[in-house]
């Protein structure tokens, strides 16, 4: 008798009509700063958009929000209510714990964690859908990548990346997960390309072999995100860069992604 198939069990989170991953495979290319500003970005495009921060390990969307030490309400049937920051509706467990307390967790209240952002979310009022989930993935491809593909319908992943091989290798491993899961890679975010400084373009990595690295994936549009201290220094006092600056170069570039990504998914 074959085993079951753990993808059958799948079910669709109630008045969310996509489920959007942003992965690394790798911490520290800036994916939490790219999901935040991109789900802006989704919200500036008249979407109904939602932001989980699913880096359980190291949650950091309520510093990038300025929601510190903020806590979700519930329902009289115990369910979360999202904090709503700038047209984003928005849940982490950065919510329920010390933004300097260790979250020292085995599999199963990981797995009851996921399964609570996922299902016992308010993500849409009655009758008022959600048009799309961003969900900013932790690093790797492990336990937590694996639970949302098998519990939820995914519609499409982002994958972000500093320029060199030392970080491609590892947006190759989240690529090929996505591959695994039947996810398909709707976009590549090269971030922190460069720093223009009068006029010229200094590279902060060296150029890595970005299209062999990834393979098929390179045939996805690359979105090339240059090094702005404004994005580093925003996420750091809680307002994004897309808000503090809506005149910042870095609006036509998210907004380009997101017009890519909001015909992508079919919304």
């Amino acid at each position: 008798m074959a085993a079951p198939n753990p993808f059958d069990q799948q079910r669709p989170i109630p008045g969310v009509k996509r489920i959007l991953l942003v992965g690394s495979g790798k911490g520290g290319v800036g994916k939490s700063t790219v999901s935040s500003n991109l789900a802006i970005a989704l919200s500036q495009q008249g979407l109904k958009t939602g932001l989980l921060d699913a880096d359980i390990y190291g949650p950091s969307l309520p510093r990038i929000f300025g929601v510190l030490n903020q806590k979700p309400d519930a329902t009289p049937d115990n369910r979360l209510l999202p904090i709503v920051r700038h047209g984003v509706k928005l849940m982490s467990l950065g919510f329920m714990v010390e933004e300097g307390q260790a979250v020292v967790w085995r599999g199963p209240m990981l797995f009851k964690a996921m399964n609570q952002f996922l299902f016992d979310v308010v993500w849409a009022d009655e009758g008022d859908e959600l048009d799309v989930l961003v969900v900013d993935m932790p690093p790797g491809t492990g336990d937590v990548q694996l639970t949302l593909a098998q519990k939820v319908p995914v519609s499409g992943g982002v994958i972000v990346s500093t320029p060199q091989n030392l970080s491609l290798v590892d947006a190759k491993k989240a690529a090929d997960m996505f591959e695994r899961v039947s996810t398909p890679v709707l976009g590549l975010v090269k971030n922190m390309a460069y720093l223009e400084q009068n006029g010229e373009k200094i590279k902060l990595f060296p150029d890595g072999q970005f299209d062999q690295m990834l393979g098929d994936s390179s045939k996805v549009e690359v979105t090339e995100l240059p090094f702005y201290p404004q994005m580093a220094q925003a996420a750091e006092v809680g307002v994004p860069l897309l808000v503090s600056d809506e005149n910042h170069p870095a609006n036509a570039i998210f907004s380009g992604l997101a017009s890519q990504l909001k015909k992508d998914l079919e919304l």
